[in-house]
């Protein structure tokens, strides 16, 4: 064997080409090729670092359309745009030869697998006699990476792959592991990796400031207990988060999601992203075009804008105002005029709150456009926010992954579920995410007033409103603006044809269903 610095893949990449149409060349590039270095020296330990930052680096690196195949098919969210089979994701109308779904896959795979190279390689500098206690705790901060997405792979497949090799041949040796196994190897990752972790809050981190934590590890383990309705791992879990007293609730929602949110004090995980503050040159951002407006009036003359292919649904727009929730709702959905309009058309809707505006609290005006009535605002970068001589929709903004609300609110919902006991009651949990919104607290919670309160918390975050509904068998909601959900067949998106006509696991598991 020859020895490698990194054995970084792509999962059959080199095989398959992306393929798929789209509106601009930016939607089809293929994933880029990486390199295996050689001839690497173990002895030189201070290199070990550098593999900790390239798994930091693949997990911040994650392909944009990744997100919108994980997160539309909620009722707090429209697809927007020209993206036909998009939109027919979000009406639970699945095409296998969409091209995001099969980039999707991939890109979640070559994660998994470039992580897994990373893993081996440092486990060669700890052979070689590098530090026993560094090599263990980046090992175990590349499992929660990895775990992270492998769980976002189950939640859009249900039966997938766990690899646990850097070379992609492996896979077609590897059996399908159904939801709930994948789950459980999730939670056994999470408690292997645990104790080697820092118990300090991510943003406390030294080397990696904002990375992975004992914290993060608790937060991934507790989620995918509550994919299993194992409620009392769940609190467990959560209770030692809560009871560390690390995180608290940012008091600004709005400013949560713009540049005072980066490694917030209420942020578990986040995909993190810098113009290194300077006005021109390097920097590295998230393509937050995908969701910014197609025509507006930046206070900023020249600020760029987007694509507008992500839309709030008038559904979670007339959820909000029944709720008289401003901060929550001003924070997520941004209104045009038709947009405006539209809520208006319904007489119940006729008389709208004053603060119910196409004009953002810093001044950046949102015009009416063909693609969509509302725009995200948790995916908004104030023109005012920008570095001075960048132009860039959102650029220098992070990317929230788990917040302490979730913490708080998945930890009442196991609570009500069953599970006993805790650091905090249900109520005192969702009256934590409540009060920090302006709303009074709530006695005697049940599951329902929990899901609302996610639902109030979590529009347009990460699919959180689809996976709670499916997961409580709460999927009526889902049948709304024509669409109709079938428990038996659209939980999971079907297999990538791509994938069907390489893997024999994957194409016989699709003619089976």
């Amino acid at each position: 064997m020859r020895n490698k610095k990194y054995k970084i893949v792509l999962f059959l990449a080199l095989i398959l080409g992306l393929g798929g149409q789209s509106c601009t060349d930016l939607l089809d590039e293929p994933l880029e090729n990486k390199f295996i270095a050689e001839n690497t020296d173990y002895t030189q330990f201070e290199n070990m670092d550098l593999l900790l930052y390239g798994a930091y680096n693949e997990f911040y690196s994650l392909q944009w359309e990744s997100f919108p195949i994980i997160s539309v098919r909620g009722d707090d969210v429209n697809a927007g745009g020209d993206q036909v089979p998009l939109t027919e994701t979000d009406n639970f109308q699945y095409n296998r030869s969409f091209w995001m779904y099969n980039s999707t896959w991939l890109n979640l795979y070559s994660d998994l697998l470039f992580w897994h190279g990373a893993m081996e390689e440092i486990e060669k500098y700890r052979e070689a006699g590098a530090n026993e206690a560094d090599a263990r705790q980046y090992i175990a901060e590349i499992k929660v990476l990895r775990a992270y997405e492998l769980m976002y792979l189950a939640k859009l497949w249900g039966s997938v792959l766990i690899p646990s090799s850097s070379e992609p041949s492996h896979l077609f040796n590897v059996e399908l592991s159904d939801f709930d196994a994948v789950m459980d190897h999730i939670s056994l990752q999470m408690d292997e990796a645990i104790p080697d972790l820092p118990s300090v809050h991510p943003n406390q981190r030294s080397k990696v400031r904002g990375g992975v934590t004992r914290y993060t590890a608790l937060a991934v383990k507790a989620l995918a207990n509550l994919e299993m309705k194992n409620y009392p791992e769940v609190v467990n879990a959560t209770d030692e988060i809560i009871g560390s007293g690390l995180f608290t609730l940012e008091p600004d929602y709005y400013q949560l999601f713009k540049l005072p949110g980066k490694l917030n004090d209420e942020n578990l995980l986040e995909l993190q992203y810098s113009d290194f503050g300077q006005a021109s040159g390097t920097n590295t951002r998230y393509l937050w075009d995908f969701f910014g407006p197609a025509n507006w009036t930046p206070t900023v003359a020249g600020a760029g804008g987007g694509w507008g292919f992500w839309e709030p649904s008038l559904k979670y727009v007339k959820f909000m105002l029944d709720r008289n929730e401003q901060e929550r709702l001003s924070t997520t959905v941004l209104f045009t005029p038709d947009g405006i309009a539209e809520i208006q058309a319904d007489p119940a809707y006729s008389t709208l709150p004053n603060w119910v505006s196409n004009s953002s609290e810093d001044g950046d005006v949102f015009n009416n456009h063909p693609r969509y009535n509302f725009l995200s605002g948790k995916h908004y970068l104030p023109s005012t926010q920008l570095t001075p001589g960048r132009f860039s929709y959102g650029e220098n903004k992070n990317f929230t992954c788990i917040r302490y609300a979730e913490i708080l609110l998945i930890h009442a919902e196991a609570l009500v579920s069953g599970a006993s006991g805790g650091v905090i009651s249900a109520d005192e949990a969702v009256n934590l995410v409540r009060n920090r919104s302006g709303l009074g607290n709530l006695s005697g919670v049940d599951l329902d007033s929990v899901l609302d309160e996610k639902f109030a918390e979590f529009g347009m975050e990460w699919g959180i409103r689809y996976y709670d509904l499916v997961r409580h068998d709460k999927t009526d909601a889902l049948n709304y603006g024509g669409r109709t959900y079938d428990a038996g067949s659209d939980r999971f998106l079907p297999y990538p044809l791509e994938q069907q006509d390489i893997l024999p696991q994957i194409k016989e598991a699709a003619n089976n269903n």
